[in-house]
């Protein structure tokens, strides 16, 4: 298995952000993660890229024990990451912002660094602005850019944090065929989202979280239909 996610909690406080949840993903797995605004659903993937850290629980990469390792030491393990909010670092190029995470993140440099830069925007369709200062792109330039720079460290697990937000229905497909792609060459990946027609496009599994706990996961499209996610997640009464 190459992530196992056991018992993990994070609480400040009294108020528990995430609460006893358990998960699994395997090499080339896609997993989807749905729930309200607020149950802690960014927070569980920042405990697993190291950025929070837990109050209980654990976190193994390919069974080694990851739980106490910084998230520097995570992304080098193959934990690669996009932010909900693009942070690109704005006064340098795309480019230049690739290589930042290639160096840092996979350790590259040189030749080697710059070659895996271009081809990977060319993967993402930002070949044409490699040279463009970062602040000056628009929406999707920026979503492409977050999913570069993730590629840029070379994970094995590729977290996406609600990537599809805020893009047209053209633009979302357009970045859909690139997360098939990836997760075709064998990268696992697990997806917040709130466009969950993006979701039902990819992963195989869909998870509902509610309060910071899992309260459901299995088939996407059977996962979704159930009343108690139509409840919790749509406010539908069940």
């Amino acid at each position: 298995m190459l992530l196992q996610v056991s018992g993990l909690t994070k609480s400040y406080g009294r108020i528990k952000v995430t609460d006893d949840l358990s998960l699994a993903v395997d090499a080339g797995d896609a997993l989807g993660i749905i729930g309200p605004n607020g149950a802690g659903k960014s927070t569980l993937l920042n405990l697993i890229a190291g950025s929070v850290e837990p109050t209980a629980g654990s976190i193994r990469l390919a069974g080694r024990d990851i739980t106490g390792l910084s998230a520097a030491a995570r992304c080098r393990a193959g934990i690669g990451r996009s932010f909900q909010i693009p942070r690109p670092w704005a006064g340098l190029t795309v480019y230049e912002n690739l290589l930042v995470a290639a160096e840092f993140g996979a350790g590259e440099t040189g030749a080697e660094a710059g070659r895996d830069c271009l081809r990977i925007l060319e993967r993402v369709g930002l070949a044409a602005q490699a040279d463009a200062p970062a602040g000056r792109l628009r929406l999707l330039e920026r979503k492409r850019l977050e999913l570069a720079r993730g590629l840029a460290t070379r994970p094995r697990l590729l977290l996406l944090d609600e990537i599809a937000g805020g893009l047209t229905d053209l633009e979302c497909e357009s970045l859909i065929e690139t997360i098939r792609d990836i997760r075709r060459e064998g990268v696992a990946i697990v997806w917040i989202e709130h466009v969950v027609h993006a979701l039902f496009a990819v992963v195989e599994r869909l998870a509902v979280i509610s309060f910071g706990a899992k309260i459901a996961e299995g088939d996407p499209k059977e996962v979704f239909a159930s009343r108690q996610v139509q409840d919790i997640y749509l406010g539908v009464p069940a």
